[in-house]
């Protein structure tokens, strides 16, 4: 018998490259971990996919394209994902948009009660902390498929300088020290920053570098709506800076646009 129970604790406890103790219970005895019922379905909810950010010398770019889809339809072709906090953030959505939309009204409406209340504005950094409990509060519905990721971005006007902070789907806020994306299309957005990025962007360059990722996100997933000359839809793209919240007119996309697509031509 203990023969027996040696090759048992052996095989049980055999090293299989994971780490987790979920791992090993699930291998030993399924029965002792908690119990999670299935969701009820989600029915079709209008998602929006990438959006970005990046610092430039003076301040952020945030930006993010049109599109968001139904499944596999496109539900809106220009849907808005990047929004002013106050005067001096921005926020841009990803996810399920009417759930998303619904966070930055709330969120924008939590920094003016708190101006109001105590006489002055919140620092940047606790404006992202009170952003990433509103994401937390929406866990359960995140379980359910109801998934919301946020941009968040200002101008620190106590360091005199711009800040990005991305956030994941249980409330965990995360610096970013150059750029940063999420969405569908992050990951190919997130390539072209790489690329583009560099201390002391100027304005002009960070927006360009912003229109050239989400263009390059659109060429690799059909989430993620590009630059539509024919129904003049441009991405949404703002700048935070000491000047504050700015967003860029589409007849300065419209140029940035053409001369990107010629030069591809």
């Amino acid at each position: 018998m203990s023969d027996l129970r040696s090759d048992w604790a052996r095989a049980a406890f055999a090293p299989d490259g994971s780490p987790s103790f979920a791992d090993l219970l699930r291998r030993l005895d399924p029965g002792l971990l908690p119990s999670v019922q299935s969701p009820a379905p989600v029915p079709a909810v209008a998602i929006g996919t990438t959006i970005l950010a990046l610092t430039f010398d003076g301040g952020i770019v945030m930006a993010g394209d049109r599109r968001a889809t139904e499944g596999l339809q496109i539900a809106d072709r220009r849907i808005e994902k990047v929004f002013p906090a106050d005067d001096y953030s921005a926020v841009a959505i990803a996810g399920v948009a009417g759930t998303a939309i619904d966070m930055v009204k709330l969120f924008q409406v939590e920094l003016q009660h708190y101006e109001k209340i105590e006489g002055d504005e919140l620092s940047l950094e606790g404006k992202a902390n009170r952003l990433a409990q509103m994401i937390k509060l929406n866990f359960p519905a995140a379980l359910q498929g109801l998934v919301v990721v946020p941009l968040f971005g200002g101008f620190d006007r106590a360091r005199g300088v711009g800040r990005i902070f991305r956030f994941d789907v249980v409330g965990g806020k995360y610096e970013e020290a150059d750029h940063a994306t999420t969405g569908s299309g992050g990951v190919h957005a997130r390539g072209t920053l790489k690329k583009r990025w560099r201390p002391g962007l100027s304005r002009a360059e960070a927006i360009r570098a912003a229109v050239e990722a989400l263009v390059d996100a659109a060429e690799e997933d059909a989430a993620t709506g590009g630059p539509d000359l024919i129904r003049s839809i441009y991405p949404i793209v703002a700048t935070v800076s000491a000047e504050g919240y700015r967003q860029v007119p589409d007849s300065e996309l419209k140029t940035i646009v053409q001369k990107l697509l010629a030069g591809r031509a």
